[in-house]
Parts: C-alpha cells; structure tokens; sequence
C-alpha cells in the first residue's frame, strides 16, 4: 500500500474506531456482557490492533523496498524499551523482596536502634 491520502483515511477511521470500540469497552462494560478477564483481554486485543494499524497505515512498515531498514530499526527500539522496562520490573520486584521488612521485625529494629 503507497502512501495516499486513501491509506491515511483507512488507517484515520480505523484508528477511530478501534478507540472507540475500547473505550465504550470500558465504560459500559454491562452493555458487552464481559467479565473482568474479558474486559482486559478485549482491550488487551483492540490495542494490538490498534499498533498493527498505526505500524501498516501510518509507519508504513509493511511496504518498504529492498532492505528493511525502518522494521529492522522498529525491532531494535521494541527490543530495547522491552528490556529496560523488564529490568526496571525484575529490579524493582527484588528490591522489595531484599529490602522489606514486616512490620514486627521493623519495630523491633527500630526499637534496638533508638534504644527504646
């Protein structure tokens, strides 16, 4: 698909809809008859489609000629902000489980410290 005022307006009205589709998702769930589970997952699937979408219509990954620079520099960027934001969980995880203490053995810290 060339980049024509035709493809922007698909991917335009497609974007909208998808939206659209998401939020009355989670405004009126009632209306969809959907769990929690569904919910999530409903919003989970619409916003898959919604950056397929934007990657086809709007990036234009799916027609580049010859090598595929801009999907090979897309991968490395997903790549890239997948580790940072994976590490930046596994770290924050662990800090908690090395750092916390409960309650009781905080006081009782607290208390030999202070000398209380």
């Amino acid at each position: 698909m060339r980049a024509s005022l035709k493809s922007y307006l698909i991917g335009f009205a497609l974007s909208i809809a998808l939206t659209l589709i998401a939020f009355f998702v989670a405004v009126r769930p009632e209306f969809f008859r959907l769990g929690t589970v569904g919910i999530i997952a409903t919003i989970l699937i619409l916003a898959i489609a919604q950056l397929f979408v934007q990657l086809i219509f709007f990036l234009h990954l799916a027609n580049e000629n010859g090598p595929r620079w801009k999907l090979a520099a897309f991968i490395s960027t997903v790549g890239i902000v997948l580790i940072i934001v994976i590490g930046a969980i596994w770290i924050m995880n662990h800090l908690n489980y090395n750092m916390m203490a409960s309650p009781s053995d905080m006081n009782a810290y607290i208390q030999s410290q202070d000398g209380f």
